[in-house]
């Protein structure tokens, strides 16, 4: 609890978390405790733009029968992609989405490597890839991990590395936002008023409403500071650390082998693996190469590779 605290305590401003260098709340959101959440309602169909389909929110809420609003977007999900097993593997499609974009709050799956995704699933089980801030939806991830089979998660990985990533996030240079809050679902969200940027980046939902209902057509906006897209470019070119990101990410980011794929995907994400590398909660072989990339790699640095990272076309 004193952990959350501070962290929300710095929640004005980013740029005081940097000074600190504690893990930025905006990359690591984490609701204030409350009580037990409303049972969602079985009633009342619901509906996202382009769909003919309609699901409740108690539907949408499943995470063992994933709300498909678009199935002719995307190969036929495998049954632990659709399904998941119960009571501990939820359906992989129901936080990373049908097509696989995922969400700031977990991880875009869509046209990741499928060794790279499976050796992540085993950095989990092994304790090696662990977290600086325990959100909810890393914490459930930690426990899929350990209790899905090595069969259905090389099924899911094969099914998410043939999927095609495509533009999900809008990225804004802006010396100000609106005022956010934190959802029950680990990801920020708009509140009334505006204020400063600060040092940080603020990755929200395009549309809540469709957001929350889960549809894959609906994005998200990063608002950045100003120049730090240039700035971020530059690390990223240059290395931050020893090697330019392409020596390892591919030439045009899109990851090779088992390194993952950078170009368009969450600064929030990105931003949470840096900080977890350079402080060790996330350690082994797989770990490795980036200890030296991100020795001395501090927050704001951090925050400008995202910022430009997200930018991509992917």
């Amino acid at each position: 609890m004193r952990k959350l605290g501070l962290l929300l305590g710095l929640m004005v401003i980013g740029g005081a978390a940097f000074a600190q260098d504690v893990p930025p709340y905006w990359a690591y959101p984490v609701p204030k405790p409350s009580g037990p959440p409303a049972k969602p309602d079985n009633v009342v169909m619901k509906k996202v733009p382009g769909s003919k389909l309609r699901f409740t929110d108690a539907g949408v809420s499943d995470r063992f029968v994933v709300p498909d609003w678009f199935p002719r977007e995307h190969p036929p999900m495998p049954d632990v992609v659709a399904h998941g097993r119960k009571p501990q593997v939820f359906a992989c499609g129901y936080c990373h989405l049908p097509n696989g974009q995922g969400r700031p709050e977990n991880a875009s799956l869509a046209g990741q490597p499928a060794g790279y995704i499976l050796e992540q699933v085993q950095e989990m089980r092994a304790g090696r890839r662990k977290t600086s801030v325990l959100m909810g939806s890393i914490k459930s991830m930690y426990a899929i991990a350990g209790a899905v089979s090595d069969d259905e998660v090389k099924t899911a990985a094969d099914y998410f590395s043939r999927l095609k990533y495509r533009k999900w996030i809008r990225v804004v240079e802006t010396a100000t936002v609106p005022k956010t809050d934190i959802s029950s679902h680990n990801m920020m969200i708009r509140a009334a008023g505006r204020e400063p940027i600060g040092d940080r980046i603020l990755e929200i939902p395009e549309n809540l409403e469709r957001t929350e209902l889960r549809d894959p057509r609906s994005g998200f906006v990063a608002y950045v500071p100003k120049g730090s897209v240039a700035r971020g470019k530059q690390l990223v070119e240059s290395g931050a650390g020893a090697f330019p990101c392409a020596s390892c990410h591919g030439a045009t980011l899109q990851g090779d082998g088992n390194v993952p794929a950078l170009a368009g995907r969450s600064p929030s994400m990105i931003v949470r693996q840096l900080y977890d590398f350079k402080h060790g909660t996330r350690s082994g072989p797989a770990a490795d190469p980036m200890k030296t990339e991100v020795s001395n790699m501090t927050n704001a640095q951090a925050m400008n590779i995202a910022a430009y990272l997200a930018s991509l076309k992917p």
